[in-house]
């Protein structure tokens, strides 16, 4: 199978999660208007689980380092089995929150606050499991990061006074999503031999087995939570199945590709986190707050015409989240 070997290259990896992580929601704004993310987040985890096949068959099945998907399932215990599906359905739950709200408060609110709490938390669970890093660096950047969260959710709720319901409701998802993603990453990492990829431990998986694994755990929570979210939305009346399968085939595109493009992050991600520990990979990857922000406030104008004060406030968060994520990337050379 294909492994990182450099933590150079890890960081790369990690760069290429963020973009990934950072810019998949924008296939969701694509269709906003056109189609409700209850229907387009059924194409999304499609995507997602399409993707870790395709990549368990193909990096994850080629070279003579590791051990092939196949006969690194077959050999897996039924606990690191157990482990990685259970991030998949604590991912999928935190994940149908924060399309929730992106939909009510856009990408640049949903994400900073979302996925920067998830950010805050999850290095905290994660280096407490593999304390790989220099602690000092890596919690400054982390607290940095922090900072760029409040200055978000300030300009935020200046931006919607008027409409202070909306406001609440999308700052309230996006919190509850953040806490929930923090958690997952733990268990798809400790399903892993994260120490070693080249000859992994026995009865703990590769990154490419656990990807497979916490992809299903996605798609079958997904008829449990997303059926409940059709039927009781947060915005808009109930759907019913019939309106999925009536939809135009290239609406379906565009959630598939938007899970694939999130399944890429993914994967890199875990790839990383052999060489550059579960902690800095995930801190890094969740960098993907920074690259959503710069979509949502320059690409979709989701602060036009707000007050100068609001922009100052922007440009603040932009500055510390680049100095909290250079302080990670420091903290994994130690």
């Amino acid at each position: 199978m294909f492994i990182v070997e450099s933590y150079t290259l890890a960081i790369v990896f990690c760069f290429v999660t963020m973009l990934c992580w950072g810019s998949w929601a924008n296939t969701q704004k694509l269709v906003t208007g056109k189609w409700r993310f209850e229907l387009f987040y059924w194409d999304y985890v499609i995507g997602i689980l399409l993707f870790s096949l395709l990549a368990a068959f193909t990096l994850g099945s080629s070279g003579d380092q590791g051990r092939g998907f196949v006969e690194d399932l077959q050999q897996a215990s039924s606990g690191n089995i157990g482990s990685a599906f259970l991030g998949g359905i604590i991912f999928n739950l935190a994940n149908i929150l924060l399309t929730a709200a992106i939909s009510i408060a856009g990408m640049s609110v949903a994400f900073p606050v979302g996925i920067g709490i998830a950010l805050i938390l999850g290095v905290i669970i994660n280096y407490t499991g593999v304390q790989k890093g220099d602690p000092l660096a890596l919690f400054a950047g982390v607290a940095l990061v922090a900072l760029a969260i409040i200055l978000n959710a300030v300009a935020y709720k200046k931006t919607t006074a008027s409409s202070q319901k909306a406001g609440t409701k999308g700052i309230l998802l996006s919190v509850a999503a953040g806490v929930l993603m923090s958690f997952f990453y733990r268990f798809i990492a400790a399903s892993m031999d994260v120490n070693n990829f080249e000859q992994p431990e026995p009865l703990k998986m590769t990154p490419y087995s656990a990807f497979v694994i916490f992809a299903a755990g996605i798609i079958i929570s997904n008829i449990v939570f997303n059926t409940i979210m059709m039927r009781r939305p947060f915005e808009g009346t109930p759907l019913s199945y019939k309106t999925y399968f009536r939809g135009k085939f290239s609406l379906h595109l565009v959630g598939i590709l938007g899970g694939a493009i999130w399944g890429t992050g993914n994967l890199f991600n875990l790839i990383a986190a052999g060489k550059a520990g579960p902690a800095v990979s995930y801190g890094l990857g969740q960098g993907a707050t920074l690259i959503a922000a710069i979509w949502g406030v320059f690409v979709w104008k989701e602060f036009k015409n707000a007050p100068r004060q609001v922009s100052l406030l922007l440009a603040g968060m932009f500055l510390f989240f680049l100095a909290g994520l250079g302080l990670i990337i420091y903290a994994g050379t130690a």
